[in-house]
């Protein structure tokens, strides 16, 4: 009896083979899970500051095109900007690749100055508005 109740034990446990090949698929299935995830988190962040340029920009230019109507054309002033309800209706979100909502008012350069901890760069002498990110792409204007 005692001889059937240990066969019955072994019957229902796995064998250090099985356990391995389990842990061979989940190793390659993390290989190709996780380089994916990475993918779509870059992808979200650009897609966010894409966004939040496209709808700055155009507040900016829309700003212009009124000021312009009523016959002194000019690009809203950092504060301005930076005011609820002047040029845009909210505050400008954070920048998805810092954090950082802040504001920096800039010169644009042959090309787009990036530093500090900023989270956005604005030059109000010509209207330009863009990421303080290295990030290639993100902030062609």
């Amino acid at each position: 009896m005692q001889l059937a109740l240990r066969r019955n034990i072994a019957a229902r446990a796995f064998t250090l083979v099985e356990l391995v090949a389990v842990i061979v698929v989940l190793a390659i299935l993390a290989g190709v899970a996780i380089p994916k995830y990475i993918d779509y988190s870059a992808n979200a962040k650009s897609s966010a500051t894409k966004g939040i340029l496209g709808g700055v920009r155009s507040a900016i230019a829309n700003f212009y095109a009124n000021s312009a109507v009523s016959g002194t054309p000019a690009y809203p002033t950092l504060v301005q900007l930076q005011t609820s309800g002047t040029v845009l209706t909210e505050v400008v979100p954070a920048n998805p690749y810092n954090a950082s909502a802040v504001i920096l008012a800039v010169t644009w350069t042959s090309t787009n100055p990036t530093s500090g901890s900023s989270g956005w760069n604005y030059d109000a002498t010509t209207g330009r508005f863009w990421a303080n990110s290295s990030t290639v792409g993100e902030n062609a204007y």
